[in-house]
């Protein structure tokens, strides 16, 4: 039996509030639950206290279970200092641009450093021709 520390989602239609409880991973979102460990409401202002609330002594409890947080609830728990800092995972590529514009954007690259080590050659011979100029003239 694997547990997972998840949301649920409660509230009316275009305002959310969620639960953070203990489940087991096969049960459904918004079904069956183990425990109830805390509240999260995200219409309130983010410095607002009760935003996110949690039973810090039963997040302990099930933690300590063997009960994984999802992705949210490891970034509230790292914001209670209650767990380590997990950054968000892309899992979709659906944000990269595709792949004509990628090809593009290679091909800007590539002329973009064309230009500067033309540049940089252009300064190196400018930079050498003066003093040859001067060793003609004595």
């Amino acid at each position: 039996m694997t547990l997972k520390m998840r949301l649920t989602r409660g509230g009316s239609k275009k305002r959310p509030y969620y639960r953070i409880v203990v489940a087991e991973g096969t049960a459904p979102r918004d079904g069956r639950f183990i425990e109830r460990v805390g509240t999260y409401n995200p219409m309130l202002p983010k410095d607002h206290a009760e935003r996110v609330r949690l039973f810090e002594d039963r997040v302990k409890y099930w933690l300590g279970h063997g009960a994984t947080p999802t992705d949210r609830v490891a970034r509230f728990l790292a914001a209670a200092d209650l767990g380590p800092k997990r950054e968000l995972s892309q899992q979709t590529k659906q944000h990269l641009p595709k792949a004509k514009a990628q090809e593009r954007l290679k091909e800007a690259e590539e002329r973009r450093r064309q230009a500067e080590e033309a540049a940089a050659a252009a300064d190196a011979s400018a930079a050498e021709t003066p003093a040859g100029s001067e060793e003609t003239q004595a």
